[in-house]
């Protein structure tokens, strides 16, 4: 959730030093079945209380300003990175990944099925109906494959990262952390 709740620093840092910012795919939790698989199963053998960390997610949500909703699974987001590509490649990337963080973590939607995603398109004003074709065709699969391999080859392992001029810094920054950043390369 943490690359959800720092979408209004990135839109507020994007506005006012009229930065460029690309989305990269990340591989977080490849292995979740499209079906997606309940929280519990995801955190096994990691002795989490599930309750409290969700309970500590809403807070930081509501400090933020942000909705969270009660999410009890989690679910495949390759498809949804590819339709980010899409996205992306038609100008509308921002809206898809907004979109698509509101239908995941507000609304616990399975962002793996097709017609969910039908419908996020549709939301972020592309064509919903592309959405098959798009998927089923593996159009923008080599770009997440690339994205994926990217990640790796940094030694990216957490998300949200951010990366400009060979460095990075890891994790939900304040606003301020943000713009020193981007300042300071």
């Amino acid at each position: 959730p943490w690359c959800y709740f720092i979408t209004g620093r990135i839109e507020r840092l994007r506005s006012e030093l009229e930065l460029d910012v690309t989305w990269t795919a990340f591989p977080l939790h490849p292995e979740t079945p499209e079906q997606g698989s309940t929280l519990e199963d995801l955190f096994a053998g990691q002795n989490k209380d599930i309750p409290k960390m969700v309970a500590r997610l809403k807070k930081t949500a509501a400090d933020l300003g942000l909705p969270f909703g009660d999410r009890k699974n989690t679910y495949n987001s390759r498809r949804a990175q590819e339709l980010g590509k899409w996205a992306q490649a038609l100008g509308r990337g921002n809206p898809f990944h907004h979109a698509v963080f509101a239908a995941y973590f507000v609304e616990g939607r399975n962002i793996a099925d097709l017609a969910v995603l039908a419908d996020i398109a549709d939301t972020a004003g592309l064509t919903g109906s592309e959405v098959g074709n798009i998927i089923e065709t593996g159009r923008f699969s080599k770009a997440v494959d690339a994205d994926w391999q990217r990640s790796r080859d940094l030694g990216i392992d957490s998300v949200p990262t951010f990366h400009s001029n060979g460095r990075r810094m890891e994790g939900a920054q304040s606003f301020q952390a943000l713009v020193d950043f981007v300042k300071a390369g």
